[in-house]
């Protein structure tokens, strides 16, 4: 079986010559400097947004932006363990901007940034997303009626091209 990895083409990547699950292999690639952005939205009912707004994002269960900055920086460094093909990185950096966009949405930012011979933006993507998890369970026992979404990659720096851009955090 040729396990060779497809990544210089315009084919899925995790698929070896066979079609069959395989991780892509790095190894040949020269380490640089890489970023991603990425971010998830948190739409809240209006009668939880303001009970929010008037707490001061806190919940019975305490800080909401607190705690979703922990759990998703949590998660970014347990990527790889999450999602099955994904390498593990060194992680360099990791930045959250947390604020709302609008009286009941919520936009959590992440930023992560390593250098290694493949990109973060499936750790920054799992950052923004289960931080978005954590404000969905600190504020559920206000509502189930929260919706997430939608999360996507803003940017990502490195590698073969640069795409969109990549939150600076202060």
């Amino acid at each position: 079986m040729n396990t060779r990895s497809r990544s210089t083409d315009s084919r899925l990547t995790h698929l070896d010559a066979d079609g069959r699950p395989a991780m892509v292999d790095v190894s040949s690639k020269v380490a640089t400097a890489r970023a991603a952005t990425a971010e998830c939205r948190v739409k809240f009912p209006a009668a939880v947004a303001a009970e929010l707004h008037r707490n001061g994002l806190k919940s019975a269960k305490g800080g909401v932006v607190d705690t979703a900055i922990i759990a998703g920086t949590l998660a970014v460094k347990r990527t790889h363990e999450l999602i099955p093909f994904c390498h593990p990185l060194p992680i360099d950096g990791i930045r959250f901007a947390i604020a709302w966009r609008s009286d009941r949405e919520l936009e959590i930012v992440c930023t992560v940034k390593t250098v290694h011979r493949t990109g973060v933006e499936m750790e920054a993507l799992t950052g923004a997303t289960i931080a978005a998890l954590t404000v969905y369970d600190m504020c559920k026992a206000l509502s189930h009626a929260i919706v997430l979404g939608p999360a996507k990659l803003r940017g990502k720096r490195g590698g073969k091209r640069d795409v969109g851009t990549i939150a600076e955090p202060a």
